[in-house]
């Protein structure tokens, strides 16, 4: 299980022609960001705008609500952070974009399974976009998966959490980063998974021109999604 979902979708209808609104956070320290979506989210309103949050994180672990604190392998000074999404464990650190979007789920009339499909599939299609035509989901696995030296190997995450009916957390992809970190765990909980980045299956490309592909997917499935509601 990769969400946390609390309290059932509220019977209010949402609006949904709220805009839309991208921030671009830059790199941003996790636990002030964790706490920043999570006052979003109690916070908002029917009225309020959705938003979709890209950042960078310095190196940090982070381990979700359910997680076994038993896939930290072996510590060291890169500090861990007991958040509230779903998951076990993962890494975060430059080179990596990590996209949180803001959602009142009910806008886009996503479910929790749904709304998860829709995010694997806006980095299927971003990987696909500049190379990776092997990028694919993994039964029982959710994240996005590559082959590299003849098995597959995790190039992004997903972690959500759904509050009254409304997502925060969300997905990180690696595009060029220090993959020695996820060495010290097992990633989300699975020993001997391999975990790479663009950079090590021979995609050069920078972050922004990741980012730009990959937000073009989301959006564009994110607005067929609220566009299916609104008929």
């Amino acid at each position: 299980m990769i969400h946390q979902q609390e309290s059932k979708p509220q019977p209010n209808t949402p609006q949904v022609g709220v805009p839309l609104q991208i921030r671009e956070l830059g790199l941003v320290d996790y636990l002030p960001t964790w706490e920043a979506m999570r006052n979003f989210t109690d916070a908002r309103s029917e009225q309020d705008s959705d938003e979709i949050w890209i950042c960078e994180h310095p190196p940090v672990f982070t381990l979700g609500l359910a997680g076994d604190p038993a896939h930290m392998l072996q510590r060291s000074n890169v500090p861990l952070v007991n958040t509230d999404r779903g998951g076990q464990i993962t890494y975060h650190g430059p080179g990596q974009i990590v996209i949180y979007p803001l959602l009142d789920l009910r806008r886009f009339g996503l479910k929790v399974r749904e709304y998860v499909q829709l995010l694997e599939q806006s980095i299927i299609d971003a990987l696909v976009q500049v190379g990776v035509a092997d990028a694919q989901r993994k039964p029982n696995a959710p994240g996005v998966y590559t082959m590299h030296h003849g098995s597959l190997a995790k190039i992004a995450a997903l972690g959500i959490k759904i509050r009254k009916g409304c997502s925060y957390h969300g997905l990180s992809l690696n595009v060029a980063m220090d993959l020695k970190p996820f060495l010290h765990i097992n990633p989300c909980g699975y020993a001997g998974l391999e975990t790479v980045d663009l950079a090590a299956i021979g995609v050069k490309i920078s972050q922004a021109e990741m980012q730009m592909h990959l937000m073009k997917y989301l959006i564009q499935h994110l607005e067929a999604a609220r566009s299916a509601v609104a008929k």
